[in-house]
C-alpha cells in the first residue's frame, strides 16, 4: 500500500494511504469521525443504517465493503478541496497514477 504526504498552506501535513481502507474495513465510520470528516462518518453510518435494517444485517456489511475501497480516494479528494497539496512531484504523481488531480 502506498502513502503520500500532502502539506497544506500553514504548513500542516498529512500522511494518506492510498488504495484499500483496512481501518474503515474493521471499525467503519469510526475511522472518518476520528479523523474529523462528519460528513463522511454520518453517510456512512446513516447508509449501513438503513441497509442493514431492512437486510438484517447484510447491508450493512455490504456498504462497509464498498466504502473499504472507496474512502481513502473520497478522503484525499476533500483535502485536496480544502487546500493541500502534494509535498513533492512524485508524491503527485502517486496522486494522479491514481485518478486524483489536483
Amino acid at each position: 500500500m502506498s502513502k503520500v504526504l500532502l502539506i497544506h498552506e500553514n504548513n500542516l501535513k498529512k500522511e494518506v494511504k492510498i488504495g484499500f481502507s483496512w481501518t474503515v474495513f474493521f471499525f467503519g465510520f469510526f475511522v472518518p469521525l476520528i479523523r474529523g470528516d462528519l460528513k463522511w462518518a454520518v453517510i456512512m453510518f446513516l447508509l449501513a443504517f438503513l441497509l442493514g435494517y431492512f437486510t438484517y444485517g447484510v447491508g450493512g456489511v455490504i456498504v462497509g465493503l464498498i466504502f473499504s475501497f472507496k474512502y481513502n480516494k473520497i478522503y484525499i479528494k476533500d483535502l485536496l478541496l480544502k487546500g493541500y497539496k502534494p509535498v513533492t512531484k512524485e508524491e503527485g504523481l502517486k496522486l494522479a497514477n491514481n485518478g486524483m488531480y489536483y
